[in-house]
């Protein structure tokens, strides 16, 4: 399976030695994340900080180790399914028109989000945690 995962999923994994970190690290699917999206993730590095007790230094490797296995997009990648996203998600939500872009420029991919706003649309898959979790688990087999 091929998933652009949202900001609120690697700070979930980033917080929590959790099922959603075990999912991201050692499943065999492929993750996503569009690289102009990076900032967001630092935006918050002192509430990661503050939630965990980590010091920067292993919050860094900790960051590092995940973005390990996730591939980020870059710009241009996106670039060609900015307008479509645009008209998809810009009056839901302006921050995750890059999500739908990302899940747009990649063939067969799904989004991985528990944010509503991904549901007030039917262009991009959307699956929860709770969905991805059955997945991983094998307790369900088909998204579509």
């Amino acid at each position: 399976m091929k998933i652009v995962v949202d900001t609120n999923i690697l700070l979930s994994a980033l917080i929590r030695d959790s099922t959603t970190r075990e999912i991201v690290t050692s499943s065999k699917w492929e993750f996503f994340y569009p690289e102009v999206s990076l900032h967001e993730i630092r935006k918050y590095q002192q509430l990661v900080l503050e939630k965990t007790g980590l010091s920067k230094a292993a919050y860094e490797q900790l960051l590092a180790m995940l973005l390990d296995h996730v591939r980020l997009i870059p710009d241009e990648q996106l670039s060609g399914k900015m307008k479509e996203a645009k008209e998809i998600m810009q009056e839901i939500d302006p921050k995750d028109v890059v999500f739908i872009a990302a899940a747009l420029a990649i063939p067969n991919s799904v989004v991985w989000s528990d944010d509503k706003d991904f549901d007030q649309q039917e262009r991009v898959t959307t699956l929860k945690t709770k969905d991805i979790v059955e997945y991983y688990k094998g307790s369900k087999t088909h998204y579509q």
